[in-house]
């Protein structure tokens, strides 16, 4: 029946309103023990005559207005002197003389005690005559059942029972509150990883609410995870359909005699061969995608200098870069220092980018490879930094930019937002004419700049050019 967590709470908070009022019950009974109804009616019985006698007619002497009221009201009254003897008592010889009354300042009834050991209520004025003025009763004798059926039952029931139904309502009322919110997210999560599963409304307290968030992101994170899968699988699919395609033909030509002569055989191996080596690099590619993603790469970290890994990268480039008639050149200042960082992961990530770069532009283009320290978080570098002791004098957090620019064609805002993408080209006339080219290497370089704990963006312009951005972290060490 309490199997629900919105029943569990209610019943919780049922659990706790019952114990807080059974305790205000509990202190309220012994407070009636203490002090019941019929003592504080009495008190206030005996206030009223000694007002009374107070309000005397000035003519009439003490003794018979006292003597008077006492029958009246039933009261004794007493007058004692500024030492406090006793000079009247109505009840002189009918009762054991009443001892002077003491305050007890935890008392909240006030008892005196006669000689014989008797309690009784009263109450105590002092006249302007420094006289005092006591009106007295004899303390009723009152039973425990009395107290609680006269005094506190009806106060219970009048006021412990609004109470509790009230707080039993607000107590149902909050754990809906809470536990709704919670039963519509584990709904939602027994329909995923469904695609269809849709975000769960932000109710509820706050933490509540911060929870709901966390499972919608969670969702969104789980539902393009599977896209990604599924087209990762359709476009892994579409790209080894070609090399397979190629292989199995020109194989088959081998089997069947149509390749009949030593030319026609040497080309058909010679396609088996190129488009085996094809998927065979694919096949790599994917496998260090997968390392990468899963952080299981070898990424071994050292001193790299990044001028000099530039150097290296235009060097390699510069008989394809003369054979297309494109100028490659390096900007970066010889003393930069040295980072923590893989130089071979990094050379593969820079000379993909320079590769792309090359293909793009056109004859009498140029590709620039630079490199230059940046203040952490900032797009703009501090052209001051020129020297060791410059950069000495420089936050210890930074930021250095390596960047490859060309003057080729450009790339178009909506590709722009899908480079990083796997399998993704942006140009579709070249979707599967680049014979090396799955589109791969920009997923790749994205990959082991995030390993690196960097981030590489794209600025781009058609017909202007394209500016890839790799930012490193860097922290120059203190020697």
């Amino acid at each position: 029946m309490f199997s629900s967590l919105r029943s569990r709470l209610w019943l919780s908070y049922a659990f706790i309103i019952v114990t807080a009022l059974c305790v205000v019950a509990g202190i309220l009974f012994i407070y009636l023990l203490q002090n019941p109804l019929l003592y504080r009616q009495t008190i206030q019985r005996l206030k009223a005559v000694q007002s009374v006698l107070m309000e005397r007619d000035g003519s009439q002497p003490v003794s018979f207005v006292a003597e008077k009221a006492s029958r009246t009201f039933n009261v004794r009254v007493l007058l004692y002197s500024q030492d406090r003897q006793l000079v009247l008592d109505t009840s002189a010889g009918r009762e054991s003389p009443l001892l002077f009354p003491q305050r007890k300042v935890l008392s909240r009834i006030p008892f005196v005690r006669d000689e014989s050991g008797a309690m009784w209520l009263y109450a105590l004025e002092k006249l302007p005559d420094n006289t005092y003025l006591v009106t007295a009763s004899p303390r009723p004798r009152i039973s425990v059942l009395n107290i609680f059926t006269d005094d506190f039952l009806p106060l219970i029931i009048q006021s412990g029972l609004i109470a509790l139904i009230l707080s039993l309502g607000v107590a149902f009322f909050f754990a809906r509150w809470i536990a709704d919110p919670l039963q519509k997210v584990v709904a939602a999560a027994r329909e995923a990883p469904s695609t269809e599963a849709k975000p769960v409304a932000v109710q509820g307290p706050h933490e509540v609410q911060e929870l709901t968030r966390a499972f919608n992101s969670m969702i969104a994170r789980t539902q393009a995870s599977q896209r990604s899968q599924r087209d990762f699988v359709a476009n892994v699919s579409h790209e080894l359909k070609t090399p397979l395609t190629s292989i199995q033909g020109f194989a088959q030509a081998i089997l069947d005699g149509t390749a009949d002569t030593n030319e026609a055989r040497q080309q058909a191996a010679q396609v088996i061969y190129d488009e085996s080596a094809r998927m065979h690099r694919m096949v790599l590619d994917l496998l260090d995608l997968a390392r990468l993603d899963a952080g299981t790469a070898d990424i071994t970290m050292s001193s790299v200098h990044i001028p000099a890994l530039l150097h290296v990268i235009a060097e390699k480039f510069t008989p394809q870069s003369q054979q297309a008639g494109v100028q490659i050149k390096v900007e970066a200042a010889e003393n930069l220092p040295k980072i923590k960082a893989d130089g071979d992961r990094l050379a593969q990530v820079f000379t993909n980018l320079a590769d792309n770069a090359l293909k793009f532009t056109p004859n009498g283009g140029r590709i620039t490879l630079s490199a230059k320290i940046l203040e952490s978080g900032s797009l703009q570098p501090d052209k001051s930094i020129n020297t060791r002791r410059a950069i000495e004098q420089m936050d210890s957090k930074k930021e250095m930019l390596i960047s490859v620019a060309d003057t080729g064609e450009g790339i178009s805002p909506e590709a722009q937002a899908h480079i990083f993408d796997r399998f993704y080209q942006a140009d579709p006339a070249r979707k599967g004419g680049e014979k090396h080219d799955a589109g791969l290497g920009l997923a790749i370089a994205h990959e082991i700049v995030q390993a690196h704990g960097g981030r590489i963006k794209v600025r781009s312009r058609l017909g202007e050019g394209t500016t890839f951005e790799v930012f490193l972290p860097f922290k120059y060490p203190n020697k």
